[in-house]
């Protein structure tokens, strides 16, 4: 059977003709991991996605080269491509970065426009219906999409790009976790103190949680890295 991100893929295909296809085609695949979709281990079968989105080899290869440099990707010789898989190391230097740009955005928010501040209540909100449906790995992927939108109110592309790159591999260490739920359900709530506080300009605060919030996910994380790494 078909997987359901190649068919997901597929059906973007009309897009591949309005921006460098490469690129584009390396944006999807993006998407499939920052979704939860694509996990650390997945072998890419080049010959399905080049028929999926009815793309040559060559460019099926530069897309792939693209998020190998992004860190997403990883090939094996004699073996093929893969998503990578995240290490101990690399995690902690996420969260330094993470915590440059995503402060910066709190910080940013009194000159953000409406639509910025929106989209940050928007993800709180996906998230919180998602918990209610039982669909934990969409909270995930709202969790994902709260922090690009803090990220957003920095009102920067570079920012945005350098955000998008970091969340999709923050992505592939979510599935390091045995249960999303039981990760991601406490945080549902800080999500939602944060808007709040930032909603009523109390930035100051809302940095302060903010730090702490990463601060306790990093922590959380390199445990069960540590842990994993003894099985």
């Amino acid at each position: 059977m078909r997987e359901r991100w190649l068919d997901e893929l597929a059906a973007a295909r009309p897009g591949l003709d309005r921006s460098s296809t490469a690129a584009r085609v390396a944006g999807l695949l993006r998407e499939q991991i920052t979704d939860g979709r694509l996990v650390p281990g997945a072998r890419l079968p080049e010959e399905d996605l080049c028929r999926a989105v009815k793309v040559s080899r060559n460019t099926m290869r530069e897309a792939f080269r693209m998020l190998a440099q992004e860190r997403l990707l990883v090939h094996e010789f004699n073996r093929g491509v893969f998503v990578r898989r995240v290490t101990a190391d690399a995690l902690a230097d996420l969260y330094r970065v993470r915590r440059i740009l995503e402060c910066e955005g709190v910080r940013c928010a009194p000159d953000a426009p409406p639509e910025a501040l929106a989209r940050l209540e928007a993800a709180v909100l996906d998230g919180e219906r998602a918990a209610g449906a039982g669909r934990w790995a969409d909270v995930g992927t709202a969790d994902i999409r709260f922090h690009q939108a803090l990220a957003a109110l920095v009102g920067s592309p570079r920012v945005d790009e350098m955000i998008r790159h970091l969340l999709a591999e923050m992505r592939l260490v979510f599935h390091e976790m045995g249960s999303p739920r039981e990760f991601h359900e406490p945080y549902l709530a800080r999500n939602r103190r944060l808007h709040d506080l930032m909603a009523r300009g109390d930035l100051a605060a809302a940095e302060r949680e903010l730090r702490s919030y990463l601060d306790d996910a990093e922590a959380q994380l390199t445990k069960a890295y540590r842990e994993n790494e003894r099985l």
